[in-house]
């Protein structure tokens, strides 16, 4: 795929990727694109259509990817999820960096594709912490939580995997964490600046 190198970042839920994402996009508008990912659950209260997702019907996804129209999908909670080729290629010509937010299995179907993207995984600082944040969010069932929690942990382990990702943050301290993942990224930052600046 022709543009700039794309970004993906991976983390259990409640370790902090969207603070983090925000606060990029905030101060690099122009520099990065985020990726549109499809899903087959529902909106939550304030979500948008092709904004947050693109929400499909299981047929409708299935279809895509029978067709080899992902580059990754996962299944999580019952629900489908998955990023398809078009979506990074709609980031990539318009000359961003386009940002994949993903989960484990995600990062494993990429690392087969020729997508050739950094690999971050945002971390939390520890399980206790992370169920807290999580508990916070009043967002979960118990049973729910349960099922992110062993997630988390089955992620983290995946995380410690000799070449699984190119950075590790963990985030504790969000500026501190901000300051390892804007360092991480700079290089492609640039690049892109001095392209969007030239052209």
């Amino acid at each position: 795929m022709a543009g700039p190198r794309p970004v993906v970042l991976s983390g259990p839920s409640g370790a902090g990727k969207s603070t983090l994402l925000k606060k990029l996009m905030k101060e690099y508008d122009s520099v990065f694109g985020f990726s549109v990912s499809h899903t087959t659950r529902n909106p939550r209260p304030g979500e948008e259509n092709g904004r947050d997702y693109h929400y499909v019907t299981r047929e409708v996804m299935q279809a895509g990817i029978d067709n080899g129209d992902f580059i990754e999908n996962a299944e999580f909670s019952g629900n489908m999820y998955g990023t398809s080729k078009a979506a990074v290629q709609d980031v990539q010509a318009k000359n961003l960096i386009c940002i994949l937010d993903i989960d484990m299995q995600g990062v494993r179907n990429i690392k087969r594709t020729d997508l050739n993207p950094i690999y971050i995984s945002i971390q939390p600082p520890s399980m206790e912490v992370l169920e807290k944040r999580l508990r916070d969010r009043k967002t979960e069932s118990e049973e729910s939580l349960q099922r992110r929690l062993h997630a988390a942990k089955v992620e983290m382990e995946f995380s410690k995997e000799p070449g699984a990702f190119d950075v590790i943050i963990v985030n504790d301290v969000l500026e501190d964490s901000y300051g390892q993942l804007r360092n991480a990224l700079l290089e492609e930052i640039h690049k892109v600046k001095k392209i969007n600046t030239s052209s």
